[in-house]
């Protein structure tokens, strides 16, 4: 019995070293725009020379620096930007993340989620789900989803700094207990 068990553990622990996103499957698909940072890219950011008497030049370096991923997706398939909707529910149902609020009104449905961090001022992911969006082209495309996953130690008092910086949603200020 000790032989089976050892033999379906080492067939496993591979498998833990290569998890992916849920939302990795919408990276290769045609009608899906995605954007894909990594750490690598963020210590990159960080390590850009700016002027240190910036505040919110030293808000965003200290940002970056604690991410670990960036993945947005977009796209204009109504039967992709469904899929989306199922892959947030599902992984809603499987993670602890906290519905942080929700914009909904004729332009669009906005939900943000958290996945608390270290203490109440610190998120360790934020996921944002835009559907049902009317009246937003991109390169003449219209966007009828847009799925955005941060991760990493995220301090929502500076998320306001990322916001600017990055052009995410304004909605995302009003997450910092300071704004």
């Amino acid at each position: 019995m000790k032989k089976y068990i050892l033999i379906l553990l080492m067939t496993a622990l591979p498998l833990a070293g290569f998890s992916q996103s849920l939302f990795d499957k919408f990276e290769d698909m045609d009608d899906v725009t995605s954007v894909v940072v990594n750490k690598s890219m963020f210590n990159l950011l960080a390590k850009i020379d700016v002027e240190v008497n910036d505040p919110e030049a030293r808000d965003f370096m200290d940002i970056a620096s604690s991410l670990k991923s960036l993945k947005v997706f977009t796209t204009d398939n109504e039967r992709i930007g469904s899929d989306m909707k199922s892959s947030v529910d599902s992984y809603l149902r499987s993670s602890k993340m906290e519905e942080l609020m929700r914009v909904k009104d004729k332009e669009a449905n906005v939900k943000f989620y958290i996945k608390q961090g270290r203490d109440d001022d610190h998120v360790s992911e934020l996921l944002m789900l835009v559907s049902d969006i009317s009246n937003i082209e991109a390169d003449g495309r219209k966007i009828e989803t847009v799925l955005l996953s941060l991760t990493g130690d995220i301090d929502l008092n500076k998320i306001n700094s990322l916001t600017k910086k990055m052009n995410l949603p304004e909605e995302l200020n009003k997450a910092g207990k300071n704004n």
